[in-house]
């Protein structure tokens, strides 16, 4: 058994055990409408839920997705009725009616006979036909909402194993893969990649390819040569586009980053998402805030914040369900997934 193969089973194993249970407090995903932010989509890793109202009651979607994990879920920004959900061994699906029903969208995403893990989906910021896809097998684009994927690998020679993915606003074509072995960037849409790994990679790394996993890219909007990691080992910040590194998180010790969040209205305000909690800065990661109150599992998988009002953030753990905060994660209340009469 390769090291890839290694790595895909002891992601995969615990989830398909999880699978066994009728109900998971594991929040893989999560999701808000860019127009309606009363609208929230949430997978765990056994079905999808949407609330229309806030929360207080939820919808469980599993029409075409009944054998399907979910991992992660992406809203078109142009057309919010389509959802695209990101799979654990199934490749791509897409909603085209806000979650009703699934239709899987998996033409060209997989190597060879081996089907895809979609870590995380993305959209071009001006034509979201345009999607690229981070999968266990490698970097894929569809250029017609799905429909078909085509491999774009060019440049990463080491590795296969991609868990996120980052596009310029600014600058479309500038693109940032976070890898098992440290981050990548494209100049030219994903027609090719350059390894840049200074400051974040020793060079004598034994194994280039499982040097270093990045969990999350992070581009500020308002300066977009700052990118920040969340990696296995801590956060990490350049202020040049990736040409050089540096770690910010350093009082924190390293730990495993899961999510990251930046406030598009306040770029220095920051939420990060690990396996100890959620942490807060407000110096652009310099220093960095406990922000646990009324959470009952600190393990936390994913962070979103509210697109019309920033103080409100999700938060999904790994195990302790679904979060709110109505006030910049200074406290959080638990919302449980309970389904509408």
């Amino acid at each position: 058994m390769n090291i890839f193969s290694k790595i895909a089973l002891v992601t995969i194993l615990p989830l398909l055990l999880l699978g066994c249970s009728q109900r998971s407090d594991r929040v893989a995903a999560v999701a808000v409408h860019p127009t309606k932010p009363n609208i929230i989509y949430v997978a765990t890793e056994e079905a999808v839920y949407k609330t229309r109202n806030g929360g207080l009651g939820w919808e469980r979607l599993t029409e075409g997705l009944s054998r399907i994990r979910v991992m992660n879920l992406a809203i078109d920004p142009l057309l919010p009725a389509n959802i695209f959900a990101g799979t654990l061994t199934d490749g791509v699906y897409k909603s085209p009616d806000g979650g009703r029903r699934w239709l899987p969208r998996n033409a060209g995403i997989q190597k060879g006979t081996i089907s895809a893990n979609v870590n995380e989906l993305v959209f071009h910021p001006i034509d979201s036909q345009t999607i690229y896809a981070a999968t266990t097998v490698g970097v894929f684009r569809s250029m017609d909402g799905g429909q078909s994927w085509v491999e774009r690998m060019n440049g990463m020679n080491e590795i296969s194993f991609i868990v996120a993915l980052a596009v310029d606003p600014q600058h479309p074509n500038i693109i940032y893969a976070g890898t098992s072995g440290g981050v990548y960037r494209s100049f030219n849409g994903t027609e090719n990649w350059i390894k840049i790994n200074d400051g974040l990679v020793p060079d004598d790394a034994k194994l280039a390819s499982m040097a270093l996993g990045v969990n999350k890219l992070v581009i500020d909007p308002s300066n977009t040569s700052l990118v920040y990691a969340g990696t296995t080992k801590g956060m990490f910040k350049t202020s040049d586009k990736g040409m050089s590194w540096s770690k910010i998180d350093t009082s924190l010790g390293d730990p495993y980053v899961s999510s990251l969040v930046i406030n598009p209205k306040n770029s220095s305000q920051l939420f990060m998402g690990t396996s100890e909690g959620v942490f807060e800065s407000q110096d652009a990661g310099v220093t960095w805030s406990p922000r646990q109150e009324g959470l009952e599992n600190l393990n936390i998988r994913i962070l979103v914040l509210d697109p019309k009002n920033t103080e409100i953030i999700y938060c999904g753990t790994n195990g302790g369900g679904f979060y709110k905060s109505l006030n910049s994660a200074k406290s959080w209340d638990s919302i449980p997934l309970a389904l509408l009469p």
